[in-house]
């Protein structure tokens, strides 16, 4: 019974490991409650409408995913796409089609299961408060009632969901047969014609060399690049010319001295006698009776309490745990159970207490009294509380000061610097798009490289404006030498393009010469001339080149000696004989065994997808307003 009250203290570590849920229940929860179709309808799923500002809204939380995930490499522009809108439409709709087979279905969790689901997965050893858990609720909009909610429609999602991909397997003969193929072993033997043995036959030519030149420009340029100043306006900054006194740590310490204590803690633990509601006189007497036994019987031997909790309590849970109640919090426990907990020593028997559950024998397990931590220990973090107020304060006013000296003294940087205290950065070979080799560096931003770039920019190499490059933080620069881009000469490539265009030639020459002995093989059946026999499998290439060797385990051996010619990138042409076909003597069961797992979870995955088509059917899907139409929010 308090079980059900104490799975409330392990949501807590819920809301701060995972507010974010399988993406079925955010989008399902809130979608079914029945309004008429509009202009506003983007689509109908079982009836109900999928809005303009819903499809927004999901598109706005997958770029903001997007954008943490790739910081300063993202790009709006990469994602304002049809098809990265029809993505996530689909993605709607099957969430909706589902989540309305789970309300055609009645799919439930119990109570029962929704307290095991929360404590096997975020149970945990510290004090859940209350209080702090409706603000976090309420920080997301939420109630505990529709947190409770939203929990149930995920786990029934779920049961769904794996209940259908359970059905999904592969029969033993189909998952044998595609471990067979794996499996296979073929012996093979190699003759390679390398490149190198035809580069004395290539003769390149001027005119050779100019035509790869001209036709390949592209990896010839040299990309406009320029030599840039910059100064970063940012939080540190601002702290960095803050500063408090004592006398501020010591005000700040008083007035808030009650931040700094640690509450009084206690674990209780009880014992539970059970009265169902609306029991009559003789019934309540009974229960109160026995109870007052447990009491008497504890407070000679209390260190017993454990032992009788187990034989004697009536609460299933807690009785299995000695009573144990974890660390009563205010409003975890009933006002009276929880006003009787107050009141105890650590030991100290109660008697017995009332409560709509029936009658509670209780005991203190453990007992902290509350503690103020002195200044002294908390005086480094007073301080920097301080710091942080003040500067929050003054960063709008420096960041003002930032702004306008960049623009109105745009010949140099040096005044921003001077005035705001800051340093003046310098970076070479800096190019209009965001370097991976550049990494995090304040510069190497999308937003600040665009206007850096620009034409006035580039031409009055004036500073450009204020770009905010993330959550507080400024950048301007200026260029102060620009290199536009170029195309190296050919005399300057002239010996590199003679060496590519000789080995491409050679190459040329290795596949015909390949092709052409390819051919005689196949006709004679004649191993002369290659490499010792091998046993090679799709495990075990022996050294084969990895291309040659897909070509090698895909080749038709109804007819033996079997002969494959491939054309290796780099190396020249290889012929391959292929003389025997075979299952390995020895069957290794446990890679038998992990790939009918992974057979078998394709299928399964396949399953679920096919079903999530049925569902959309049935749910009779209807697209009322083109994708190219919606709105894509920018991301700020």
């Amino acid at each position: 019974m308090f079980e059900f009250i104490r799975t409330h203290q392990r949501l807590m570590q819920i809301l701060l490991a995972i507010i974010i849920v399988p993406s079925f229940a955010f989008v399902g929860l809130g979608s079914y409650k029945g309004f008429g179709e509009d202009a506003n309808t983007i689509a109908k799923i079982d009836g109900k409408p999928l809005t303009q500002q819903e499809f927004d809204t999901a598109v706005r939380n997958q770029l903001d995913t997007y954008r943490q995930r790739l910081g300063a490499q993202f790009d709006q522009k990469m994602f304002d796409t049809p098809e990265f809108k029809q993505n996530i439409l689909d993605q709607l709709i099957a969430e909706r089609a589902v989540a309305a087979e789970v309300v055609h279905a009645n799919l439930n969790v119990s109570d029962v299961q929704l307290q095991k689901v929360i404590k096997e997965q975020f149970g945990g050893e510290g004090a859940f408060d209350m209080e702090r858990y409706k603000a976090i609720l309420s920080a997301q909009g939420m109630t505990p009632s529709m947190y409770d909610q939203r929990l149930r429609h995920d786990l029934a999602l779920q049961q769904l969901g794996n209940a259908i991909q359970a059905t999904g397997f592969a029969p033993r003969a189909v998952a044998k047969t595609l471990s067979d193929i794996g499996a296979q072993e073929r012996e093979v033997q190699e003759l390679l014609l390398p490149v190198a043995d035809f580069v004395p036959q290539v003769k390149i030519t001027d005119d050779m060399v100019k035509a790869y030149y001209d036709k390949n420009a592209k990896f010839f340029e040299v990309p406009e690049q320029a030599k840039i100043e910059y100064v970063v306006f940012n939080s540190d900054a601002v702290m960095s010319q803050v500063s408090v006194t004592d006398a501020d740590v010591a005000a700040y310490y008083e007035a808030n001295k009650a931040g700094f204590a640690t509450p009084e803690s206690r674990r209780a633990a009880h014992i539970l006698i059970a009265l169902k509601k609306g029991a009559n006189a003789a019934e309540t007497a009974a229960a109160k009776a026995k109870a007052d036994a447990i009491v008497a019987e504890l407070r000679k031997t209390p260190g017993d309490f454990a032992k009788v909790a187990k034989a004697k309590s009536e609460d299933p849970v807690s009785g299995e745990q000695g009573g144990d109640l974890d660390i009563v919090t205010k409003g975890t426990l009933p006002a009276p159970v929880e006003a009787a907990v107050l009141k105890l020593k650590q030991g100290e028997i109660s008697d017995a207490v009332q409560s709509d559950f029936g009658f509670h024998v209780l005991t203190v397990t453990a007992l902290k009294p509350a503690v103020v931590k002195p200044l002294d220990e908390v005086k480094t973090e007073v301080a920097e509380t301080l710091k942080k107020q003040k500067a929050a304060k003054k960063y709008s006013e420096m960041a003002e000061a930032f702004t306008n000296t960049v623009y109105e003294q745009s010949d140099s940087l040096k005044p921003v610097a001077d005035k705001l205290g800051l340093k003046i950065e310098t970076a070479a070979n800096v190019s209009r798009t965001p370097s991976p080799m550049a990494g995090p560096a304040p510069y190497n931003n999308a937003k600040f490289l665009a206007a850096l770039f620009s034409n006035e920019s580039i031409s009055s190499k004036r500073n450009t404006e204020a770009v905010e490059t993330a959550p507080s933080t400024l950048v301007a620069g200026r260029i102060v030498e620009f290199k536009a881009a170029s195309k190296r000469p050919l005399a300057e490539v002239d010996a590199a393009i003679r060496q590519r265009v000789t080995m491409e030639e050679a190459a040329k020459l290795a596949a015909k010469t390949g092709a052409e002995k390819l051919a005689a093989f196949k006709k004679s059946g004649d191993a002369t001339g290659f490499a010792a026999a091998k046993l090679v499998s799709r495990a075990k290439p022996e050294g084969v080149n990895g291309l040659a060797m897909q070509e090698v385990m895909k080749a038709d051996t109804a007819k033996l000696p079997a002969y494959v010619g491939v054309d290796v990138p780099g190396m020249g042409y290889g012929i391959y004989r292929i003389g025997k076909v075979q299952q390995p003597a020895v069957q290794d069961e446990a890679r038998r065994k992990s790939e009918a797992e992974q057979i078998s979870n394709i299928v399964a995955q396949q399953e679920m997808h096919d079903y999530i088509e049925l569902l959309k059917q049935k749910a009779k899907v209807k697209v009322l307003k083109p994708i190219t139409k919606t709105t894509v929010v920018e991301v700020k």
